[in-house]
C-alpha cells in the first residue's frame, strides 16, 4: 500500500503539463499598434510604400510580445501603406508574393520592457556621447 502510495505522488509531482496559448484573432504589431489581419484583399493598385516588416513573434505560453510582431506570419513578413487610408486606420500586410490582405487597427501594443529599451537606447546613446564630447571639448580649451 505504501509502494502505491508512493507511486501516486511520484507520478503527480513529476508529470509535466503543456500550456500553449491560443490566439483570439491574427494579429501583426507595427509602430506600437496591433493590427487584427482580416481576409480582405487589397490590389496592388491599391498598395504604397513598405513600412516594417515582423521581427519577433510572441511567446506562445505567457503571450507577451515586443517590436514588430506577428502571432500568424513568420519574421521576413512585410507591411504596407494603404494608399489613401492613414496607418492609424490600417495596413496592407504581405501574406504570399504579390498578395495582400487589410489588416484593421485594434490597440496600442501592451508595455514591453524591450520596447522602451529600443526607443531609448539611441537617446541615451546620443546623451553620453554629448557629455563625453563637451567633458574633452572643455578640457581643450582650459
Amino acid at each position: 500500500m505504501k509502494r502505491v502510495i508512493l507511486l501516486f505522488f511520484l507520478l503527480i509531482f513529476t508529470t509535466t503539463s503543456v500550456h500553449a496559448l491560443t490566439w483570439a484573432y491574427s494579429f501583426v504589431v507595427w509602430n506600437g499598434n496591433v493590427y487584427e489581419v482580416t481576409k480582405e484583399k487589397i490590389a496592388e493598385n491599391e498598395i504604397g510604400q513598405q513600412l516594417g516588416e515582423v521581427k519577433t513573434r510572441p511567446n506562445d505560453v505567457t503571450g507577451s510580445y515586443y517590436g514588430d510582431a506577428s502571432n500568424t506570419y513568420p519574421k521576413g513578413t512585410k507591411y504596407f501603406e494603404v494608399n489613401g487610408v492613414s496607418t492609424e486606420t490600417s495596413i496592407a500586410v504581405e501574406v504570399a508574393e504579390n498578395q495582400w490582405v487589410k489588416a484593421v487597427y485594434v490597440h496600442e501594443a501592451p508595455f514591453h520592457w524591450r520596447n522602451f529599451l529600443t526607443k531609448a537606447l539611441p537617446v541615451l546613446v546620443l546623451f553620453v556621447v554629448s557629455i563625453a564630447f563637451l567633458q574633452h571639448w572643455k578640457k581643450r580649451r582650459t
